[in-house]
């Protein structure tokens, strides 16, 4: 049902829950997983206004990318324990756009997104990203909630 499937992730513990769902879904025929990290060009802004310096920006960056990596690669090797194919991708920009951009690109069966993210707004229902992929998704998404048990 399910043979591909993109997943953005963050590296929060609900991106780390959304994980358990997508290792559970091999038995749906997923055969295939895209993992996405966003370098979020909001905390670049963010940095900008506060006067950070272009080089300690690319510094952020350099190092942000180098985690991202590192993090990937460890969420590749669980999933293909589990017998599916990776592949990673590493993008910069907005979060949502970047996500439904690569939709596009990759045409999946199912996007995975958790509930909330790093920024975990606690009077917000829903995160801002996943709230904005939803409304915009041309594929299912399925939405993993912070409360939920697999």
């Amino acid at each position: 049902m399910y043979r591909s499937i993109l997943f953005p992730t963050d590296f929060s513990e609900m991106a780390d829950k959304s994980l358990n769902y997508i290792e559970q879904l091999k038995g749906s025929g997923c055969r295939e997983v895209v993992l996405l990290h966003v370098i979020n060009l909001r905390i670049i802004d963010g940095l900008m206004r506060h006067g950070a310096m272009e080089e300690q920006l690319a510094q952020w960056e350099r190092k942000a990318r180098e985690v991202a990596e590192e993090s990937l690669v460890m969420m590749k090797k669980r999933l293909e324990l589990k017998g599916l194919a990776v592949k990673l991708m590493i993008k910069r920009g907005y979060p949502s756009h970047v996500i439904l951009d690569v939709e596009k690109q990759v045409r999946p069966s199912l996007i995975v997104v958790g509930s909330h993210g790093r920024s975990n707004i606690s009077d917000m229902l829903l995160g801002s990203v996943s709230d904005r992929v939803i409304r915009k998704s041309r594929y299912p998404v399925l939405v993993v909630k912070r409360d939920e048990q697999i």
